[in-house]
């Protein structure tokens, strides 16, 4: 399935909506798909709308970059993008405010396949066929 880059010229992104689905609760966000970014990112208020508690996640995760400073915890929520199957996205959920819905290396591009088409303006994803 092919999506279009969201804004224009050299600012446009690729940007999806993505259902989360946590502790009996859903919520959809637009999230930034980011070859660079090593693992999926969630902003606190987020993780917060989905029924997580900071206090009772205990695996810390260290990020790096512009969030190198906010400290995160490991949660996982099913995502859902379009009509494909739901997946299991682990995410590092950040204490910070205010930033984006990032989809990284760990583990969105190990669930979904992803070729940008960037001179086009569209990126496509395709589920990963399971073994």
């Amino acid at each position: 399935m092919r999506f279009p880059y969201t804004g224009d010229g050299p600012a446009a992104m690729p940007v999806i909506s993505l259902t989360l689905q946590a502790n009996g609760r859903s919520i959809e966000v637009e999230a930034l798909l980011d070859t660079g970014a090593s693992v999926n990112v969630l902003p606190y208020e987020v993780g917060t709308a989905l029924g997580f508690h900071w206090e009772e996640q205990l695996v810390p995760v260290e990020l790096a970059g512009n969030l190198g400073n906010s400290a995160a915890r490991a949660i996982v929520a099913v995502g859902q993008v379009e009509d494909f199957p739901a997946k299991r996205l682990v995410f590092a959920w950040s204490q910070s405010e205010g930033i984006r819905t990032i989809l990284g290396q760990m583990n969105f591009f190990m669930e979904f396949n992803v070729c940008f088409f960037r001179n086009d303006g569209v990126f496509e994803i395709l589920p990963h066929e399971s073994d």
